[in-house]
């Protein structure tokens, strides 16, 4: 199989991912849930990632750094920890279902939403944020690149906006965690949303999210902690205020693993690669007569994915044929993003997503190359 889903998940990890999650299985106990080996043992692999996180992104402190279990879990926490009845929050089109559905449970709750429309490209105009801020803004929730796309966002200019204003600003980074650099100190990010089974390259049911500093986010979940066993209210203090229950330990281990992986490497080293497999597929199938082609190639800063269709043909019915005829694993339909769907007037036909990672090789593209213009 060549697989060209990595933006849906990667399946190509590096080697010692695999043997950490094994080894910890193995080994490790409940964190802060004893004083044995195993649970110490537990409890220190969980703070080096929580640090090591901390130090990817440049937070203040490690106990900013909250895990869970994918970005739509961090998502959730956010978006119904900040607001309330009566607040407006600023968001994008190019929005995963992660975002909107838990905004749209909101808005039935009395928060009004506002949404920033793209061009035919799929790009928004940061200042466009600016015009949109009322007195009542409480937030700005926007993703980092689009999963449709590929495009990326202006998340710096964005902050820089939301923070003279004095509105959280919320960053949606499932694809963009471990492949662009994010500083959410110079960013002026207040909460940082990510998933590890992207990326970040670790296991699935890994994740996490940054808080700034004196942001007051209420928790999703309560119950046991492993501290206060005797209060009635689940701990207030950071992180274990947004962490109830058992973390998946083992998951947190292998990604531990991964983020060293991504620093021995050099993220930019792998976006590199990334971006040059990208530009290598897009200039292959741009000419072909059919295809056309969605997102902003004018730049090849962005994220390595590119969405494509094949005349008129059903975006399934191409995929399909993609991966039984070729071997060919992309990812069909509309992508959890339906509102950039109609900004794209893709609704009815979806879009072939193809997603690349440092793993893939020329060859790999090539083929697919071959694969589209026998297709067509």
């Amino acid at each position: 199989m060549i697989y060209f889903d990595n933006a849906a998940t990667t399946v190509q990890k590096p080697r010692q991912v695999s043997e950490a999650v094994a080894e910890a299985m193995c080994s490790l106990g409940n964190a802060g849930r004893g004083v044995h080996e195993a649970t110490l043992g537990a409890s220190r692999v969980i703070f080096d990632t929580r640090k090591r996180l901390a130090d990817f992104f440049h937070a203040e402190s490690p106990k900013q750094i909250v895990f869970t279990m994918n970005s739509t879990e961090s998502l959730n926490i956010a978006v119904k920890g900040i607001l309330q009845s009566g607040d407006h929050v600023i968001t994008t089109v190019l929005e995963h279902n992660s975002v909107l559905r838990p905004l749209y449970e909101m808005e039935k709750k009395g928060v009004e939403l506002t949404f920033i429309q793209s061009d035919k490209k799929g790009c928004i105009n940061p200042q466009d944020f600016e015009r949109e801020i009322r007195e009542n803004t409480r937030a700005v929730i926007c993703t980092h690149g689009s999963n449709l796309t590929g495009n990326l966002v202006d998340i710096s200019k964005i902050g820089e906006i939301a923070h003279r204003h004095g509105v959280l600003f919320c960053v949606d980074a499932s694809q963009t965690a471990g492949v662009f650099p994010i500083d959410v100190q110079e960013m002026k990010i207040d909460i940082l949303c990510f998933t590890g089974h992207k990326s970040l390259l670790g296991p699935q049911g890994t994740g996490g999210m940054y808080v700034r500093e004196g942001v007051d986010v209420r928790p999703l979940l309560s119950g046991g902690s492993g501290v206060q066993t005797y209060s009635r209210e689940h701990p207030a203090q950071m992180p274990t205020a947004l962490e109830a229950g058992t973390l998946n330990g083992h998951g947190i281990a292998g990604l531990n693993a991964a983020i060293g992986y991504i620093q021995e490497t050099g993220m930019d080293v792998i976006r590199n690669q990334e971006q040059a497999l990208m530009k290598r597929f897009y200039d292959g199938v741009k000419e072909i007569p059919g295809v056309k082609i969605y997102g902003d190639f004018t730049t090849d800063c962005r994220c390595p994915i590119v969405a494509l269709n094949l005349g008129d043909y059903d975006s399934s019915e191409v995929s399909d044929e993609l991966f039984m005829s070729y071997g060919i694993a992309t990812r069909p339909g509309a992508h959890c993003a339906p509102l950039m769907h109609q900004a794209l007037g893709t609704v009815e036909q979806g879009a072939v997503r193809f997603s690349f990672s440092h793993y893939n090789t020329e060859e790999e593209i090539d083929a697919a190359v071959a694969a589209l213009c026998e297709l067509a």
